[in-house]
């Protein structure tokens, strides 16, 4: 997969402030704020930043964090996972593998 690389600037012009913070500063967006939290229709969930399939709303689950949940990606090599030592609680990210936009994190409570 090839990737994708731009200027932070690039990146500014074409995400809202919300997006560039959360995909491209590693962000949180306020729980049960996002659009998709509750949002169970089926389809796919792209990356906001380069368009790549991620997720089905089939592996959606609700976990009742604030955040949309899945338990698996669409395909292992749309997403790529780094040790997050940012707090005391060591976590894994989860990243788009075209485009690194901070996904979100990996916890252990899902199905």
């Amino acid at each position: 997969m090839e990737k994708i690389i731009k200027t932070d600037e690039e990146w500014r012009r074409q995400l809202s402030r919300e997006e560039y913070r959360v995909t491209r500063k590693g962000g949180t967006e306020r729980a049960f704020s996002g659009k998709y939290d509750d949002f169970f229709e089926p389809g796919v969930f792209h990356c906001v930043c380069c368009g790549l399939e991620l997720f089905s709303s089939e592996t959606k689950f609700h976990s009742g964090t604030g955040w949309p949940s899945f338990w698996a990606p669409i395909d292992e090599t749309h997403i790529i996972t780094a040790r997050d030592a940012s707090l005391p609680e060591v976590r894994t990210e989860v990243k788009c593998a075209r485009c690194e936009a901070h996904l979100g994190h990996v916890f252990s409570d899902g199905p």
